[in-house]
């Protein structure tokens, strides 16, 4: 009888420890990754076509004004003030959030045949504030522009984006396709007026400004 403590006490003990050995262990989390935050800087995104298009902006912006006056269209071009004037900017580039009245001029043709100088009545265009850019959207009409505002300088700022087209839901995603890419440079000219000037677009004209005011 005397050695039955002694033995029930070999059974609790004599496995050395507190027996943590023997249980299962858990399974050590997932590391996860950490989520890269999308670029600020534009020059690390721009494709190689639009930094090209966006170094012969000037070119692009004379070029139209050309045809446009050749065209007897000297007096609207005029009238527009400093919107069609390409070296007279203020500082200040970067559009408030919320919806503005963007209407487009199209000036210089491509192609025999198109007019040099088309003024387009006014949509609405939404921008949103996302950290260091800002989100670009024309809501409405037959071609839409999509796409992300980048700081540069104290003078101006740059779009990257792309068109969308009649009925589509779903913009493309910049850099896809080179055919729907578009890169401008977004400038204050006005107390509350902007522009963005779209340099040699696929279609139609030598050159697009974008006039922005904010509505309401």
């Amino acid at each position: 009888m005397l050695m039955i403590p002694a033995v029930l006490g070999c059974l609790a003990g004599c496995g050395g420890g507190d027996g943590v050995e023997d249980r299962p262990q858990a399974a050590a989390p997932p590391v996860s990754k950490p989520v890269k935050a999308p670029p600020s800087d534009w020059r690390e995104i721009i494709s190689d076509a639009d930094r090209d298009r966006l170094a012969r902006w000037r070119q692009a912006w004379m070029a139209g004004l050309d045809k446009a006056a050749a065209a007897g269209q000297a007096k609207p071009i005029a009238a527009q003030g400093m919107l069609l004037k390409p070296d007279l900017s203020m500082p200040g580039p970067a559009l408030p959030p919320g919806d503005y009245a963007c209407r487009v001029i199209k000036m210089g043709a491509q192609t025999k045949g198109l007019p040099s100088y088309t003024a387009y009545p006014a949509f609405t265009c939404r921008v949103a504030a996302d950290g260091a850019v800002l989100r670009f959207t024309k809501l409405d009409g037959s071609q839409r522009h999509v796409g992300t505002i980048y700081p540069d300088d104290g003078t101006r700022m740059i779009f990257l984006g792309s068109l969308m087209l009649g009925d589509e839901t779903r913009p493309l995603r910049y850099g896809r396709d080179t055919e729907r890419d578009m890169v401008g440079v977004v400038e204050r000219v006005g107390q509350a007026r902007w522009r963005i000037a779209f340099p040699y677009p696929r279609w139609e004209s030598l050159i697009d400004v974008m006039e922005l005011t904010p509505k309401g």
